[in-house]
């Protein structure tokens, strides 16, 4: 089954990058440049299995912005990225910067492949 990613950064040359992974690995991928917009898009798409957030954003960061999702659809599934922050509990991270390949075992140890 082929998943549809939701990829949320707020800075749109990283959300490209990842987005590009992401399709190349065989996903579906969703943009989102902001905790409010993903909150919205995931409302709107039945379709979006897995979120990938930025932990680092304005306004609503990456952790707030996963605690909502998982109310909104608690079964999706979270991925976390951040250069900076320090891993918390509950939803697995990867760390900035990343290659595809490390991408990729990240999303087939906690999310699944594409």
């Amino acid at each position: 089954m082929k998943h549809t990613v939701l990829v949320v950064d707020d800075d749109a040359d990283v959300l490209d990058v990842i987005a590009t992974m992401l399709e190349v690995l065989g996903c579906d991928v969703v943009r989102a440049s902001s905790g409010a917009e993903a909150l919205d898009t995931l409302a709107g798409n039945e379709k979006i299995s897995i979120l990938i957030t930025d932990i680092n954003m304005p306004g609503m960061d990456g952790h707030e912005l996963a605690e909502r999702a998982i109310r909104i659809r608690p079964k999706l599934k979270v991925l976390q990225l951040s250069g900076r922050e320090r891993r918390r509990d509950g939803f697995p991270m990867i760390r900035k910067p990343f290659s595809e390949d490390d991408l990729a075992r990240v999303m087939r140890e906690t999310t699944g492949v594409c």
